[in-house]
Formats: structure tokens, C-alpha cells, sequence
């Protein structure tokens, strides 16, 4: 069976993907967060479907008891099965994982939620990625907490869903700041 039918066709609304947490092998780091984080998202009228091959055990527990994301980490078993699951999206949402660079390099719209020390390669003072066109990276604040983006996350996404639904299910757009 297609990716497609699995997520649901028609498409009703918009088909988003998340990932939030690098190779559990490295271990914590400050690019990962936990599925918590990801959790105040999820009023968004949208399909939402966990990227994950990898999914640390707390958010085992916690994807298993949600009903409002699909989640297929079994069945992603290597890039070429991930990139099949993304060209079914219409938005990735992501940590600076390979998921971020996969889907950038599928063209295909990605919003990249990034630490404060993210590294001089980020071009920070832009709003955008001149190695990804369709990317659009979201920065933590001083405070280096993740609270700060999803804020600003949640906004582009109530706006980008909005314009979704005006354009009868056209591609989302990442509104400018």
C-alpha cells in the first residue's frame, strides 16, 4: 500500500511531518528535544506524521498514547523509505537532523528548528537557506530554550494552514517575518 493511502486520501488538510530527536545512539544533545515540545502543535487543523526512525523510549510512551500523529517507525528503514514518506507531505518540521536535509533535498518545504548554537554553516542573520531553497530555519532565542520556538512555529503554522485552506489545499507557504 502507498504512502498516500496510509496517511488518508483525499487530502483533507495539510499532511505535516515531525522530527524531533537526532541518532538516539550519540546520546542527548542540543539539537534534540522531546515529543512534548512538539505536543501544543497539534491544535493545528492538520495531518500530522512522525518522521522518526528512531524514537527515544519516553516518547515511545507518549507517540503510543496519541491518536493525532501517525507514526511508522518500523517500516523506515532507510533513507529511500523516509524520502518516500516525505514526497507525501506537504511540510516537514524538523530539528537539524537528516530528516531536515532529506526533505531539503527533496525540495520539499521543511521548517528546521535550530539551537542557539547552531554554527557560524546556518548563515543566521537570514530567515532562509541558500542550500535549501524551500527551508526556513527557526532559531532559538537567548534563553536556548525550545519554548521560544515553537511559539514562533505555532504562528507560522496557524497562518500557513490558513492559507492552505484559502487556496483549497494548495501547497503550504511559510509566511515571512
Amino acid at each position: 500500500m502507498s504512502w498516500n493511502a496510509r496517511i488518508g486520501a483525499p487530502r483533507a488538510r495539510p499532511r505535516i511531518g515531525l522530527a524531533w530527536s537526532s541518532n538516539t545512539m550519540q546520546g542527548a544533545n542540543n539539537r534534540s528535544m522531546g515529543l512534548r515540545f512538539l505536543l501544543p502543535l497539534l491544535d493545528i487543523n492538520a495531518t500530522f506524521i512522525s518522521v522518526q526512525q528512531e524514537v527515544p523510549v519516553g516518547d515511545a510512551v507518549v507517540l503510543t498514547s496519541r491518536s493525532d500523529i501517525f507514526h511508522f517507525s518500523d517500516e523506515l528503514k532507510n533513507f529511500s523509505d523516509t524520502a518516500a514518506l516525505i514526497s507525501n507531505l506537504d511540510l516537514v518540521i524538523s530539528i537539524d537532523t537528516s530528516v531536515a536535509h532529506l526533505a531539503g533535498a527533496l525540495v520539499k518545504r521543511v521548517w528546521v528548528m535550530l539551537p542557539l548554537v547552531a554554527g557560524w554553516r546556518r548563515l543566521l542573520d537570514r530567515d532562509d537557506s541558500p542550500l535549501y531553497p524551500t527551508a526556513r530555519p527557526f532559531l532559538q532565542d537567548g534563553s536556548r530554550a525550545w519554548d521560544s520556538v515553537i511559539v514562533r512555529v505555532h504562528a507560522a503554522l496557524h497562518e500557513s494552514v490558513w492559507n492552505y485552506s484559502l487556496t483549497y489545499n494548495g501547497p503550504i507557504e511559510a509566511p515571512k517575518n
